[in-house]
Formats: C-alpha cells, structure tokens, sequence
C-alpha cells in the first residue's frame, strides 16, 4: 500500500517498480503535459495477473502463449503506469517522455493525446469492476501527477478516441476521482 507518491524531475514516480519499455520516443516540441488518460487493460482479455501485460509493453509477449496473443504481440505499445489488481504501481516510461498508449485520438480539438498526456493502465476490462486497492493507488498517483505538471483535464481513453475505444468502461467509477476533476480547468 502506497503511503505516498512523489514525482520527481526525471518524470518517475518513486513508489512505482520501473520496468522500462522501448516504446516511447520524445514529446514534440516540448508539448506541456496537461491530460490524464485512464485505460483498462488485461490479458488475455478478462485475465488478472501474470506478467502479459508487462510482455506487451517491453516487446516480449509470445504470441504462441495464447490464441489471443497472435493479434497483437506484434503492436508496438506501452503506458506511463499500470495500477494491477493489487493496487501495486508499474511505471514504464517517465511522465517527460511519449508513451504509446493512446493511437489515433484528438481532446479538445488537439489531436496525438500522446504529444501531451499521461496514460494510466487499470489491470481490468470493461466486463468488471475494479478493486478498491487500484482506486487508492489511482488517487495518490493522481494527487502526485497535478502537484508536478499542469494537467488540465482528466478523461478516459473512450473520450479521446471514442469510434474505436471503450476503456476504462462502464465500471469505471469516475466518482473516485471527481473532487480532482473540480480542480481542473475544464471537465471530462
């Protein structure tokens, strides 16, 4: 259990276990980091631990482990943090560099999310309900990303990309996180 979080200037959180990932490059142009964005994730779909999720964002899922894992072991993805079931916090990439987790997506009028956001993995599926454990972890990590960069806006993948996209889903309890969202500039 996470008793605090801090980020420091290297853009690492100093509470998360660091498992770097290859997939991510520099922000262009400097871009102001200034969203949050809240996916789901599991694999294979609906499957809660084991290391998959950590495969695919180091580039090391064998897609002969699953018939799932034949469609997307060779995509190229990662995200700042995964919060597991556990509510045990994995970073990625550090919060000053793009990771590759949201694709093709536009908020408010600005397309590439990745130019300016931070992506936050919940281990789950649209199918089920998150642990309080990940809420708690969330909560702190969120409080640690505002007090470090000027995050306008809070939001789920499915309203950055929502023809393709439909994470963190309908057990998603955003009341978890409103009274951040009343600090922010504009709203989800």
């Amino acid at each position: 259990m996470l008793t605090s979080l801090l980020i420091n200037d290297s853009g690492f959180a100093d509470q998360a276990k660091i498992i770097l990932s290859p997939n991510f490059d520099n922000r262009p142009n400097k871009s102001n980091i200034n969203l949050i964005v809240i996916h789901n994730i599991s694999l294979p779909p609906r499957t809660y631990g084991g290391n998959s999720i950590i495969d695919l964002f180091t580039n090391k899922l064998n897609p002969d482990d699953h018939e799932y894992f034949k469609s997307i072991s060779n995509l190229k993805v990662s995200s700042h943090f995964l919060i597991r079931r556990d509510g045990s916090l994995i970073q990625f990439v550090s919060c000053l560099d793009r990771a590759w987790h949201a694709g093709e997506s536009s908020w408010n009028q600005v397309n590439h999310c990745n130019d300016f956001s931070i992506g936050i993995e919940l281990e789950g599926s649209d199918y089920d309900i998150f642990e309080p454990e990940q809420y708690k972890c969330l909560e702190k990590l969120i409080q640690s990303i505002l007090k470090k960069y000027p995050i306008e806006c809070i939001v789920g993948h499915s309203d950055i990309a929502p023809s393709r996209k439909t994470d963190p889903g309908p057990y998603f309890d955003w009341t978890r996180i409103e009274s951040y969202a009343e600090k922010l500039s504009y709203k989800r």
